[in-house]
């Protein structure tokens, strides 16, 4: 595993979300909850992130163990993201930070400037 790119905070909760913070990296790991995708299929499921950013956020998180990156050695070379084991066990934490983001947004009667894009916790 690669060296993590940024020092992290001693605190837990600051550790996390360290790790998750970031231009679309929850978005990213949530995509890759489903399997395994390109880097053109992420692209288009992230249209307002360049793909400099996307790829920084990607080896940001491989780093970090939370995704890993398979080189097919193929002609053109064939390259897919996938959420590690440790990705994989943020489901519930993403979760849990999706409903509380609802809750807040009704709290301060902004729930109609929420996007889709969160599975409600019991689903």
């Amino acid at each position: 595993m690669n060296r993590p790119v940024k020092r992290l905070p001693p605190l837990p909760a600051e550790r996390a979300l360290k790790v998750i913070a970031g231009r679309g990296k929850a978005v990213i790991v949530h995509l890759l909850f489903d399997g395994p995708m390109r880097l053109s299929t992420l692209e288009r499921a992230l249209p307002d992130i360049s793909q400099k950013v996307l790829i920084a956020q990607l080896r940001e998180l491989e780093a970090h163990g939370i995704v890993s990156r398979t080189v097919f050695a193929e002609l053109p070379p064939r390259v897919e993201y996938a959420a590690t084991p440790l990705g994989l066990s943020l489901a519930p934490v993403l979760r849990a930070l999706c409903d509380w983001g609802r809750r807040h947004a009704a709290e301060l009667g902004e729930l109609d400037r929420l996007a889709e894009g969160c599975a409600p916790a019991d689903a």
